[in-house]
């Protein structure tokens, strides 16, 4: 059996992880809080001892807005021990898959699916964190696989942490009689997270890279959103959702990704994924 060493086993993504490899996999974590404040030689030693054949690292401080407040602890959090895991993967052999994010894109000018070929030059300092973290854990380890994640969802379920997504969100505002803003002008593809976690194990196979990873989209992000909240049948949804004029492109090219044989479904094809998967897909 493979010996899996998950970092952010608490969190939406890694419990989401451990959850679906449990049972196949001989799962190893860490203490929660414990990455917060251990040194590189610490956190060295802890995989040196586990000697897993794979590190999955999800953990980061991914609120974009909180790491433009506090830049220096989400540095250590997103650059600094990505890094040390890199070169512990190196020293022990381990193969070293890592979260990276669409965020890497904000910023860009041009239209249309974006490559993971690009010149970037992020407009956030989240975005900027997760791409000088790729290039730093590949100049150390070069085998590792980044993946370059969307925004993801899921419905509240198995008492697994949850956070703001679109459909959610959705729901909420629904609830309260609230609107939600969204542009005309926006573009981002949204993935489920279950089908993300589920195709992690064969991303742990990919040639040593970065590849953009998740749900495409071509629809703008009022068009998707209506998808969303048609498929969840929320009522009166022409006074839940207000078209506003701002310009973002985050919209990844997967076609790199495809080429191993990895796919998802698209973005609008995911909620029903979601929905048939928890049996309310017909309600």
């Amino acid at each position: 059996m493979k010996r899996i060493f998950v970092t952010g086993a608490g969190g939406f993504v890694g419990a989401r992880a451990c959850r679906f490899l449990q049972g196949n996999y001989e799962v190893l974590t860490l203490p929660k809080g414990w990455m917060a404040s251990c040194t590189e030689l610490q956190l060295m030693q802890s995989i040196a001892e586990a000697q897993p054949d794979v590190i999955l690292h999800t953990a980061a401080i991914s609120d974009t807005g909180y790491t433009e407040q506090h830049p220096e602890e989400a540095y250590r959090a997103n650059v600094e021990l990505p890094l040390w895991l890199a070169r512990a993967a190196a020293q022990c052999g381990a193969r070293l898959v890592g979260f990276s994010s669409d965020q890497v894109y904000a910023g860009v000018q041009q239209p249309g699916s974006l490559p993971e070929t690009m010149e970037l030059s992020p407009a956030n300092v989240y975005g900027r964190q997760k791409l000088e973290m790729e290039q730093r854990m590949l100049d150390a380890c070069p085998d590792t696989v980044l993946l370059r994640a969307t925004w993801m969802y899921d419905l509240p379920s198995y008492g697994l942490p949850i956070r703001g997504n679109l459909p959610l969100n959705l729901i909420k505002a629904t609830m309260y009689g609230e609107k939600l803003r969204f542009s005309n002008r926006d573009y981002r593809g949204i993935t489920y997270v279950r089908q993300a976690v589920e195709n992690l194990v064969p991303a742990a196979n990919l040639p040593g890279g970065v590849y953009n990873y998740g749900s495409e989209n071509r629809e703008d992000m009022v068009t998707t959103a209506l998808a969303f909240a048609e498929a969840l049948r929320l009522p009166d949804v022409d006074n839940l959702i207000e078209a506003v004029d701002w310009q973002r492109n985050l919209a990844m090219d997967c076609g790199k990704l495809r080429g191993y044989g990895i796919r998802f479904d698209t973005t609008q094809e995911g909620i029903y994924h979601c929905l048939n998967d928890y049996g309310v897909a017909d309600l």
